[in-house]
Order: C-alpha cells, then sequence, then structure tokens
C-alpha cells in the first residue's frame, strides 16, 4: 500500500502537469439510470492500483473528495471483528456518479468514514474499500476529528455561514486558534490522501463544502496544473457576516486556488463575489453568461447551479413493496379518517424552523377553527448532525410547544401535531410524502434543501400508487409547497408559495391559503415543478459542473505556472509562455552596448506607487531621471495621464525630459520647448454635458471625485465602496456613453475611474511621436524601453512591439516592453512592483552616470 504519512503538502515542491483528457459530452436532460446505483466493476483491469497500460481505453478519473465517503460500515456480529461495507444509496456523491455514466469515466472517492476504525485494522480496511469501492479512505484521531468537525465545522464555520454571528459564548463558538489549525491540519491529511490517486495527465479533483475549504491550497502546492472544482453546498453570507472571520482571507484566498467554484444560487454566489473585491480588491466581470474572476493570471469561474435529486432511485423506491404497504398504513391512518396531512421533514437543528412552524401551526388552529380536527401536521426531525447546548435546546423547545398544542387543541383520538423523532427508513419517508397534502419547509437558513423535490416527485407518484390514492390513470396529480425564502431550492421554485419563517402570522396564512386553493391551480403548479426538476436532477448538475471545469481548465497545458506566498496565503500565478520576469543582468548587459535609446515610462503605478498619497515624485526619482536624461544616448519620455501643468511642476527640474500629458494629448520635447498636441485641437464644451452628469453621480458616491483637465474629465471612486463603487461607474458609464453619443470623445472605464477624453488620444501617440523624432534624426534606435503598469499603457506596448517589423527601430535592437506585476499583457517582460522598477533605472542612470563621468 502506498505510505500514507501525514505529511505538510505546503513543504513540497511544485510541479507542473501537462495536459489533461477532455470531457466535452452533452449534458443530459435527464439522468436515465432506472434504480438504485449499480456496484463498480471490480475487474482488476479498472482498478485504481493496477498498470494503466493494461486499459486498452483511457478514461477520464474523477476523483470526489468529502468528509464522508458514500459507505456504509457495520461489524460482522460473528464475533470476528470484520467489517461489512455497502453503497450508501442516499449519499449525494454515490447519486452524481450515476449521472455521469460508469463507461466514460471512473470515480474514485476519498473521505472518512462514520464509523471509527482502530489503527490495527485501518491498513486493511484501506486495501478493501480501495480496490473494492475504489473509496480512499482517511482516518483521523478521534481527537482531532473532534475539533474539527464538532469543533470548527460545526461550532465556528457552519453557524457563521448561516448568519449567526459569535456576539457571545452562548451564541455559536467564539473562534479558537487550536480548533482552526485541526481544520487545517486534517485538510493537509485529505491532501495526502489525494496524492496517492491523483493522476493529473488524466483526472480532475471536484471537492464538496465547508469541511474542506483550504484544500485547494495544498493540491495546487503539490500540482499547479490540477484541474480543481469545489462546490460549497450550504449558504455563503453576505460580506458583513463573512468579515467577521478572523481567517476570512485565507478562506478566500485558499477557495481561490480552485478553477471552478459552484454554489446553488446566485445570492451565495453575489456574497462570494463581494467578500473577494473587499477583502482581496478582485475584480470580476460576465463573459458570453460565464462569470470569472481573475487572481494572478488565473480565471477562476464561478457556476451557479442548484443540485437536483437521483430521478432513478427515487422512482425505484417508490415502486418498493415496503412503500405501498407504509402508503396504505397512512392512508388508513389519515384520509380514511378525514384528515388532511401536512408534512415537515428537517433535521433537528436551530435553523431548520421546526418551532416556528408548530407556532404557525398553533396560529393557523386558533384563527381558522373550522381546520381543528381535519388537519394534521407531521414533523419528521432527523437526528442532529452536530452536537451541543444548541442541539439540546431545540429538541426542548419542539417537544414543550408539541405538547402544549396537542394538550389545547387535541381530542380523543386526535393530536393536531404528530413528531416523529426516531429515525426513518428512506421508503418510509417517500410514503409520508406521497400522501401529504401540503409540505412545509420553513428553515431559517439553508444551502440547498432537497426535501421539496422528493416531494414533488414523490406525489406524481406511478400507476400502483396513484389506485392506492383513489386517483384514475390520467388524473393530473397536485401538491402543494411551502417554502422559505431562505433556502436554496427556493429560486427554482416559483409556484411555491414563499413566506418569511419568522412572520407566524404569514406562515399561517400560507398554510390556509394551500389548503383552500383550487384543485386545477395546484394541478398548474405541481406540473410546472414536475417539469424542472424530473429535467434538472443530480446527473445534469454532475455534468454540467465537470462540463465547465473542463471548459475552465482547457488552456491549463499552454501556461507556465509557478507558486508564489507562503502558508494559505499560496497561490499560483499563470501566464503565457512567451512572458517572462525582466532580467536585471540582461537589461543592463544590453543598455552597456547599445548607442541609441529609447525610453518610455508611465509614471502612477510605475515609477509611484498607486496607493501613495502624495504622488509627487521624490528627489532620489529626479536625480535618476536626470542621470538617465545627461546620457547623449539616451532619449527619454516620461507618460502620464495627469494633467500638463501638473507634470510640468513635478519635473521642472527635468531639463531635457520629454513630457506627455493627458494621456498623450499634449507632448514636448524637453523644459524649454513648446507643447504640442497630437490630435487637433479638442472643443471641450462637452464638458458643460458630462460635467454636471458626473457631479450627480458624485453627490450620490461617498469617496468619489472629479479631476477637470484639460482636454478630459475623469471620475475617480478609489475611496468609495468597492462594489457601490463599481455599480455606479457602469451606470455612469452607459449614462455617459448615452449623452455623448454624438460628441467628438470616447468614454472609457479604468482602474477605479470613469474617463472621458477626446476621440484618438492614447499613449501609443506618445510612443508613434519618440520613434518618429528619432528617424527624422536619423537615430534608429537600437534600445528600446517602455514600461507601465494598466490598460491605458497597452496602447504604448503595441507600438513597440509592431514597430520592431518597420524602419523606426533597428534591425537587431533590443526591446524591452515591461509591465508592472504578473498579469494578462501585450508587453513581453514584468516586474512585480514599483520598488523593482525604481530599483532597474537607478541601476541604468548608474551605467549613464558613469559613462558621462568618463
Amino acid at each position: 500500500m502506498v505510505s500514507r504519512s501525514y505529511s505538510n503538502l505546503l513543504e513540497l515542491a511544485s510541479g507542473e502537469s501537462p495536459s489533461f483528457g477532455r470531457m466535452s459530452r452533452r449534458i443530459p436532460r435527464i439522468m436515465t439510470v432506472a434504480g438504485i446505483m449499480s456496484d463498480i466493476d471490480d475487474d482488476p483491469s479498472e482498478s485504481v492500483c493496477s498498470d494503466p497500460s493494461s486499459s486498452s481505453i483511457p478514461k477520464d478519473r474523477i476523483i470526489i473528495v468529502a468528509n464522508q465517503l458514500p459507505i456504509r460500515a457495520q461489524r460482522k456480529s460473528d464475533g470476528s471483528k470484520s467489517w461489512i461495507f455497502s453503497w450508501d444509496e442516499n449519499s449525494l456523491l454515490l447519486q452524481l456518479k450515476d449521472g455521469l455514466g460508469d463507461d466514460e469515466i471512473e470515480v474514485i472517492y476519498v473521505g472518512c468514514l462514520k464509523e471509527e476504525v482502530h489503527p490495527n485494522e485501518q491498513d486493511e480496511v484501506y486495501q478493501i474499500l480501495l480496490e473494492t469501492f475504489k473509496c480512499v479512505p482517511t482516518f483521523l484521531p478521534p481527537d482531532l476529528f473532534s475539533r474539527y468537525y464538532h469543533g470548527f465545522c460545526k461550532q465556528q464555520l457552519w453557524p457563521l455561514f448561516h448568519y449567526m454571528l459569535p456576539l457571545s459564548p452562548d451564541l455559536g463558538g467564539r473562534f479558537n486558534r487550536s480548533l482552526w489549525q485541526a481544520y487545517v491540519s486534517v485538510n493537509k491529511i485529505f491532501a495526502d490522501r489525494i496524492m496517492e490517486v491523483i493522476n493529473p495527465e488524466d483526472g480532475f479533483v471536484w471537492v464538496h463544502d465547508y469541511h474542506l475549504m483550504a484544500l485547494p491550497t495544498f493540491l495546487r502546492k503539490r500540482f499547479n496544473k490540477v484541474k480543481l472544482g469545489f462546490f460549497l453546498h450550504s449558504p455563503f453570507p453576505s460580506s458583513e457576516i463573512y468579515k467577521t472571520l478572523p481567517i476570512r482571507e485565507e478562506l478566500l484566498r485558499a477557495l481561490l486556488n480552485s478553477d471552478l467554484i459552484g454554489f446553488h444560487t446566485f445570492d451565495y454566489a453575489r456574497h462570494f463575489l463581494s467578500c473577494c473585491s473587499r477583502m482581496l480588491g478582485l475584480s470580476y466581470e460576465s463573459k458570453r453568461g460565464y462569470i470569472g474572476i481573475e487572481y494572478c493570471g488565473r480565471t477562476v469561474s464561478i457556476k451557479i447551479l442548484p443540485v437536483g435529486i437521483h430521478m432513478g432511485q427515487l422512482q425505484s423506491v417508490l415502486s418498493l413493496p415496503e412503500t405501498e404497504a407504509k402508503v396504505k398504513e397512512l392512508i388508513k391512518q389519515f384520509s380514511d379518517q378525514d384528515r388532511i396531512m401536512l408534512l415537515g421533514v428537517d433535521d433537528m437543528d436551530i435553523f431548520k424552523g421546526i418551532s416556528l412552524k408548530l407556532l404557525a401551526m398553533e396560529q393557523l388552529l386558533m384563527q381558522h377553527p373550522e381546520w381543528q380536527g381535519k388537519i394534521v401536521l407531521v414533523q419528521i426531525a432527523n437526528p442532529a448532525r452536530g452536537k451541543g447546548k444548541d442541539v439540546k435546546e431545540v429538541q426542548a423547545e419542539t417537544h414543550a410547544a408539541v405538547k402544549r398544542i396537542n394538550e389545547t387543541f387535541g381530542k380523543p383520538g386526535y393530536d393536531p401535531i404528530v413528531l416523529i423523532d426516531a429515525p426513518l427508513k428512506f421508503y418510509e419517508k417517500v410514503a409520508y410524502y406521497v400522501v401529504a397534502e401540503c409540505c412545509l419547509v420553513t428553515a431559517v437558513r439553508d444551502g440547498m434543501n432537497l426535501i421539496p423535490y422528493e416531494y414533488i416527485i414523490s406525489r406524481q407518484g406511478n400507476d400502483r400508487l396513484n389506485k392506492l390514492l383513489g386517483q384514475e390513470p390520467c388524473t393530473p396529480k397536485k401538491s402543494m409547497l411551502v417554502i422559505s425564502e431562505f433556502i436554496g431550492c427556493s429560486p427554482s421554485l416559483s409556484g411555491a408559495i414563499r413566506v418569511n419563517p419568522w412572520n407566524i402570522d404569514a406562515v399561517a396564512d400560507a398554510m390556509d391559503f394551500a389548503l383552500e386553493m383550487a384543485e386545477p391551480e395546484k394541478q398548474l403548479r405541481h406540473e410546472k415543478h414536475y417539469r424542472y426538476v424530473s429535467t434538472h436532477d443530480v446527473g445534469y448538475w454532475a455534468r454540467s459542473f465537470l462540463q465547465d471545469l473542463e471548459r475552465t481548465c482547457r488552456d491549463h497545458s499552454r501556461r507556465r505556472c509557478w507558486g508564489i506566498g507562503f502558508g494559505l496565503s499560496f497561490r499560483v500565478v499563470a501566464l503565457d509562455p512567451n512572458f517572462k520576469k525582466l532580467s536585471m543582468e540582461r537589461i543592463v548587459s544590453a543598455y552597456k552596448r547599445t548607442t541609441t535609446r529609447a525610453i518610455l515610462l508611465d509614471y502612477d503605478g510605475t515609477l509611484m506607487p498607486q496607493a501613495s498619497i502624495d504622488k509627487s515624485p521624490s528627489p532620489k526619482s529626479i536625480d535618476i531621471i536626470n542621470n538617465l536624461c545627461r546620457d547623449k544616448n539616451n532619449m527619454v519620455f516620461l507618460v502620464s495621464a495627469r494633467s500638463r501643468n501638473t507634470v510640468a511642476e513635478w519635473f521642472s527640474e527635468c531639463e531635457k525630459l520629454g513630457l506627455a500629458a493627458e494621456h498623450g494629448y499634449f507632448l514636448r520635447l524637453k523644459r524649454d520647448a513648446e507643447w504640442e498636441t497630437r490630435v487637433p485641437v479638442a472643443d471641450t464644451t462637452w464638458k458643460q454635458i458630462a460635467e454636471p452628469v458626473m457631479q450627480l453621480y458624485t453627490e450620490t458616491t461617498d469617496g468619489s471625485t472629479i479631476e477637470d483637465k484639460e482636454t478630459s474629465l475623469v471620475w475617480c471612486y478609489e475611496d468609495a465602496d468597492p462594489d457601490f463603487g463599481s455599480c455606479q461607474a457602469k451606470e455612469l458609464l452607459d449614462h455617459l456613453e448615452s449623452v455623448l453619443a454624438n460628441e467628438p470623445v470616447t468614454v472609457k472605464s479604468g482602474q477605479n475611474i470613469v474617463e472621458v477624453k477626446p476621440q484618438g488620444v492614447s499613449k501609443g501617440l506618445v510612443a508613434k511621436r519618440l520613434l518618429s523624432i528619432m528617424q527624422e534624426n536619423e537615430m534608429s534606435p537600437d534600445f528600446v524601453l517602455c514600461i507601465g503598469d494598466d490598460r491605458s499603457d497597452e496602447d504604448m506596448f503595441e507600438v513597440i512591439t509592431t514597430s520592431m517589423a518597420g524602419p523606426s527601430i533597428a534591425e537587431n535592437a533590443e526591446v524591452f516592453a515591461c509591465t508592472v506585476g504578473r498579469k494578462p499583457s501585450k508587453a513581453k517582460y514584468y516586474l512585480d512592483d514599483t520598488a523593482e522598477i525604481v530599483r532597474l533605472m537607478q541601476g541604468l542612470a548608474s551605467v549613464s552616470e558613469q559613462t558621462v563621468t568618463v
């Protein structure tokens, strides 16, 4: 067996992997597998331990990683201490495999078992699960598992993600550093397990849920080009809630080490994107329907698609004799007694709103006494997944409410509420779905919740069940849903009665409305829901996610990747193969051996950091520029978006420096020269139209300002709220484009700005002018250096690159187009920050100073 040491993956060297296999298959609208999932074939040729060459047809491999394996384990009853393992057909992880198709994709599971396995038995259990089920068990010491799962996951992450702030020790768990360390340790152990079976040449990794949010970092560290997807099955809270988490940035950066991040609803995705914007300064955009975040040269895609149910499994359970027998029993218990069953199925935890539902039932019986003795709310309470004081309080409150309501409104042979808090088999729950006239799902906060989907398919039934219910084969089916606005399936069920679960009166009214609704209306709503649920099953969800993952990872093979950062701040930078860091030694060497040099420098963000409050150049910068300008072999131009008065004042000590202001509209060759314009003199009457519009947005956007230049107007929202500022900038851009449609100007957005400037003005004009001046003076440069940091500088890079094939640059010239930071650019070189730019310029200035002195 492969060694399973608990190594720290962040200490391993980064690796690069070649391109993986494609997975371009159509998404079926419905999963056609009928019946419960079949066992995986135990053919040795398909074993994960076998020689890959023994299989004639290569298969895509997907490693599905979750906290728990889709496996049931129990001891043999013969006293041998051996184990019996079987598939857990109710596990979503197993159900999604059925939707992928056994023949096309090899699926391997990594996760924990629900049962504790003694260390002496772990090797044997590992081999059995790997060889028979293609499952890789992750064995955790009991103390570590408790601190990771019951501690950090259930007492800190889970409450916070459900909008519960730890305002006091009694309200959610306060952040505990040792529990966080346990969480990270377990994520590392999971990464070790994945390393034992991963094949980055033809595989994908799909990580599930908040238990493993740190895992993408450890995998990305080991394999820079791993094809990695993550799906969050819980809510993602708003930024105001999430930013209270002390390790908020670590988790965000860990998730961003995925290639694709999935959410059930747009709300959850929007909250995540807002957190990335507010805490990491990252922006996102939608291209052709796909939302992407640019992160260190990589595009992290966002997927919004609610999970579905396994149609084949549910339909097979509906056909079981046990289900039919249970339905008969329930019909006798309720329908034959002229009782209408309302149904609730919830976990026993604080967020499922069971007590609020009971209060609504009590309110309904008080306000509508005609329902007394006629309706029964059956509340099935699944066992709680967590432990703690809050679970005990919910149990006590629920039992007390049931007792009170039944004592108040009950009578011999009738209890208005039936509480079932013992575990039920799945077929028993399905039988309750079949008989229930209305299903109530009123959680105060829930990730997805598939109970409504299961109820809809169960109410569709089959011929045998319809006959038991006294329905003709062609009779339209009906189902009624009262669901909370705060659950993930709510947006997809437009025919349900949506309620605020905190509003007891509204929930009671909704229950009454559902009971009183006309039969044709119930049938229409059911038909609409059934059409959606049956076509958006778990197979559709799984295939859609994996096809998006394949699309996102398509360019992995052609990009150069390397890791930067330590610990959970580790991230991978991905760049075009031709994009390189500018070598200081190489450029200095080229500088020394050349005789005619053209140097183009941007200012803000290049020579001066963007975050600097004082934007004026330092004495050191002035000295560097003057040393470069004194060299008779150099022609130096500084290009800025600022006004000509500002740059003229700042660089008044630089006699031979060429200056370009307002993106190149104004230009002068040296301090004593006259300013010239690169385009016809602009008519600025358009400012009378644009300025009032900008002023309106400035007044309504706190932190925004207007900069009025000679030929342009700039609206800056650098100090505004990032989300609101970005939203206002898009509106302002549209507004200005509309009102200035007939004016000779262009409206563009940049980094935290919206700018209106004359048409045809760009920094590329400066590069063209500099090269043309040198050509006129028969000074064809054999050294060209152009440095910039933002989108406006790309025009300079383009001119420099295209001029290399023309007469304006010497045939064998050394050309260096360099951008600040590792990012997609038309430049072929980069330096990390302004400090490195200044260091480079200082090195070149030193060479020139020595030359001048000699």
